[in-house]
């Protein structure tokens, strides 16, 4: 396979042809302008001599003389050498020479036209004459009364002009060579800086990195963006425009204009990012943040963005299972002590008592009351309020559903917000605090109400804990700064925007309990698509608990 010219020399060769090109237009072109000069120089010259011949008085005064030759020869040959011209020719209104640079050719008729300048006019240009082809002028001798008595023609060989421009060529030359020798070599020190600023690769090698650059981007799963340090987006991939629901490339555009806040926010952060929560629209990412160096120089900060969707069905998996796990654990333990009641009953010889406490317990290892859960006929939500009770429980709180709740039918964004919803609370009540529930369905939609008697959360602060990285979990009454810990300020954040894409709105308040009371108010699914969130990352787990 024949190698192409490498590039180093392409450019150099294509620098060096420009160059040349250019200088010979140039020369070219300043070679005419010199000539034109001397030309213009020259028809001066000659018209400026010839109109001082024809208005000397001697000349005038001399074609009254018998022989005006004798007078007009001598003086015309003066003015000749004295003025560098070829020829100085007086004539008479006949057209006979009375002067001539050649003696011989004195009384004899002009060889060129003078009808124009015995009528008055004047004449410059080429023409050719006796000596040859001539640059000349033709001023018409007048009487003192004005009448034109002859004329006076003064010229000099275009052969002249021509030696005179050739001896200024060289100049031009020398300068022209000057310049494109200066050329080459600018040319050569240009082409070897842009081959070093492209290390040293020829232009198919940076196509096949372009190629596999593009491929390996557009190609992976995970987002890349990059933002540099002007604050404008230099690259977003297929996967991060997805994952960020950018309906065009952002490339090109200020970050703040294109993307989340909060994203935003972390691509200029100064702290280490590894699997940082970020909440894009109701998508749950993870997000590391790294810089570009060049030459030790940052260029641009680079973050990748990997969605937890398969991580999240892993996650809700395991919560399941956990949760499935501590309700037995729970009615283990509680059957488990039943039996040692009614075994401690009869071994004390009181077979009565046992049998009425096996009576009163009844359905005593129910967690939360069956009959509460009449009004909540949706499966998946009774099943949810069943396994967080049974956590709840254990770890020494109530979990209690309002008698007046009513929910027919639910779908994955309600199951989202009663999830999240119930972890804030119980993370909030901690050990021996309480928990109320209310749901409530009708034709503007659902209703999701919780209540607990925990700290609650400082008016002041009832708007923030809606914003993403906001978390009262240090303290109830203090409000972390975003991102400030790991993993918390989304699940609130991810409940206001579920409800705000239901056309509804979440807020905080205080409840009867003494705690907060979080009330959720969901549009009806009907009139805002399936209810269900993009990518999976809400579900009946919630994303991030403690997040209030």
């Amino acid at each position: 396979m024949r190698r192409s010219m490498p590039l180093g020399v392409q450019l150099a060769l294509l620098q060096i042809g420009v160059v040349l090109v250019v200088l010979v237009l140039a020369g070219a072109v300043a070679v005419r302008l010199q000539e034109d000069q001397i030309r213009d120089a020259y028809q001066q010259q000659v018209l400026s001599v010839a109109t001082s011949t024809a208005t000397l008085p001697s000349v005038v005064e001399a074609f009254d003389d018998a022989d005006p030759a004798a007078t007009l020869q001598p003086l015309a040959e003066l003015l000749r050498e004295a003025s560098g011209m070829t020829f100085v020719v007086i004539s008479d209104a006949e057209g006979v020479r009375y002067s001539h640079p050649d003696p011989d050719r004195i009384g004899e008729p002009v060889s060129t036209d003078q009808s124009g300048t015995l009528r008055g006019e004047t004449f410059v240009g080429t023409e050719r004459g006796t000596l040859g082809v001539s640059l000349r002028a033709k001023v018409p001798v007048r009487a003192p009364d004005g009448t034109v008595i002859g004329a006076a023609s003064v010229g000099i060989l275009e052969s002249e002009l021509q030696d005179d421009l050739r001896e200024d060529i060289p100049a031009v030359v020398t300068w022209i060579g000057g310049a494109a020798l200066l050329g080459v070599v600018a040319s050569l020190v240009v082409a070897r800086l842009v081959r070093r600023r492209l290390h040293g690769l020829e232009p198919e090698e940076i196509g096949r990195l372009l190629q596999a650059r593009e491929a390996m981007l557009h190609g992976v799963r995970e987002g890349v963006l990059a933002v540099d340090r002007r604050g404008v987006v230099v690259l977003a991939n297929d996967a991060a425009r997805r994952l960020l629901d950018l309906s065009a490339d952002p490339t090109g555009s200020p970050a703040a204009e294109v993307l989340d806040a909060h994203v935003v926010g972390l691509l200029q952060g100064t702290r280490e990012l590894a699997d940082e929560p970020v909440l894009a629209g109701e998508r749950l990412l993870l997000a590391n943040r790294t810089r570009a160096v060049v030459d030790e120089r940052t260029v641009a900060d680079v973050l990748t963005l990997r969605d937890s969707t398969e991580l999240s069905g892993a996650m809700r998996e395991l919560d399941g299972q956990r949760s499935l796990t501590a309700t037995l654990r729970a009615q283990s333990h509680e059957f488990r002590n039943q039996l040692h009641v009614v075994q401690g009953l009869l071994e004390l010889g009181r077979p009565d008592d046992a049998s009425a406490y096996v009576s009163r317990i009844g359905r005593g290892g129910d967690l939360l009351r069956s009959d509460a859960l009449d009004g909540v006929t949706d499966p998946a939500t009774a099943a949810l309020l069943m396994a967080k009770a049974a956590v709840v429980r254990e770890r020494g709180s109530t979990l209690e559903l309002d008698p007046a709740s009513s929910l027919v039918a639910a779908d994955d964004d309600v199951l989202t917000v009663v999830g999240n919803l119930v972890d804030n609370a119980v993370d909030a009540v901690g050990a021996e605090g309480a928990v109320v529930v209310l749901l409530a369905e009708d034709a503007d939609g659902v209703l999701v109400q919780v209540d607990d008697d925990g700290p609650g959360v400082p008016p002041a602060e009832r708007e923030r804990v809606f914003e993403v990285g906001v978390s009262t979990k240090a303290g109830p009454s203090a409000v972390d700064a975003p991102g400030d810990h790991h993993g918390r300020g989304i699940g609130l954040a991810l409940v206001r925007r579920v409800a705000h894409r239901r056309g509804g709105e979440a807020r905080v308040g205080t409840s009867p309990l003494g705690g907060a009371r979080v009330t959720v108010r969901l549009g009806p699914r009907d009139t805002h698509g399936t209810g269900g969130t993009d990518g999976g990352a809400a579900s009946a787990a919630p994303v991030a608990a403690g997040a209030r």
